[in-house]
């Protein structure tokens, strides 16, 4: 149980109280909005929380040991706070929002901060949207380490790759000359690129309303792009961006296009199930080197 301050545990005893609640969100790109359920701005933890901004939170529920707690917050979309555009971006996917309880009398002295949540699934509803908070135990619930694979685990171009993706070899500036559907572009032919080089890549757009976000490639044939998931909006002609080369994970594939089987996280020559039910005979070469698949 968090400790209240004594001015504020005593205001909590009063007869008639003046207490809100202020939310926090911290976004991944740094932004902080706040917000709060009065009918006047607050500033709080030095962010100033807006009113009318029609949040509305739910009935929170805490469950007993490590299952995660949960609430749900409602809100209506505006330019100045949180628009529909931002979070068609995914701008606020994975941000941290911290509840505060306040007296809004003494805001200054008397607030407490009651926990923080991860804005989980965004449902949009014309002018409003409901938002998921999920508690920091949910983080729990992640898969931790590593398991045995004959594919890479690492993602081509992290630090566990090693794979430089601003390589000219492995990276192509485009530009839209023509829109299929939204999981479909044509772009300037990559002449210089075989097809597939760019499958399982990402497409970043650097132009238009999708700007700034990333696409995941399933598929390059010629000057057709595919997508895996449709961006937040329509692409157009003239769009510009950049699509780096893709990695199907396969030790063959790190070695012959990146040259980088040095680097590869994976198992390769693990053997498969059907190594146990092999069985001695007379045809099988029995030297003691290693089996390799």
């Amino acid at each position: 149980m968090r400790a209240f301050s004594p001015e504020l545990t005593s205001h909590l005893f009063k007869d008639a109280t003046t207490l809100c609640t202020c939310w926090i969100v911290r976004r991944r790109d740094g932004a902080v909005l706040g917000f709060t359920d009065h009918d006047a701005p607050l500033d709080v933890d030095g962010t100033r929380c807006e009113a009318a901004t029609g949040f509305e939170p739910t009935t929170a529920v805490t469950e007993l040991g490590l299952a995660p707690d949960n609430q749900q917050i409602a809100g209506a979309l505006s330019a100045d706070a949180i628009s529909s555009e931002d979070l068609q971006l995914g701008r606020y996917d994975g941000a941290n929002v911290e509840v505060w309880l306040v007296n809004w009398a003494r805001a200054d002295s008397q607030k407490h901060h009651l926990r923080t949540f991860i804005l989980g699934e965004v449902v949009r509803s014309g002018a409003a949207f409901s938002a998921e908070l999920r508690a920091l135990a949910s983080l729990l619930d992640q898969p931790i380490g590593r398991t045995f694979s004959r594919s890479c685990d690492a993602t081509v171009g992290d630090s566990r790759c090693g794979v430089d993706l601003s390589d000219s070899r492995f990276r192509f500036e485009a530009q839209v000359i023509s829109v299929t559907d939204r999981l479909t572009v044509e772009i300037i032919d990559p002449i210089s690129f075989d097809d597939g080089w760019f499958s399982n890549g990402k497409l970043r757009w650097v132009s238009g309303r999708n700007s700034g976000t990333s696409s995941e490639i399933s598929r390059h044939v010629g000057k057709r792009i595919s997508l895996w998931q449709a961006p937040a909006f329509p692409p157009s002609s003239d769009d510009q961006c950049v699509l780096t080369a893709g990695c199907n994970k396969t030790f063959a594939q790190c070695r012959n296009r990146f040259e980088n089987g040095d680097n590869f996280r994976g198992f390769p020559h693990m053997p498969g199930g059907d190594l146990s039910l092999g069985y001695a005979d007379r045809d099988t070469l029995h030297d003691g080197s290693p089996l390799v698949v």
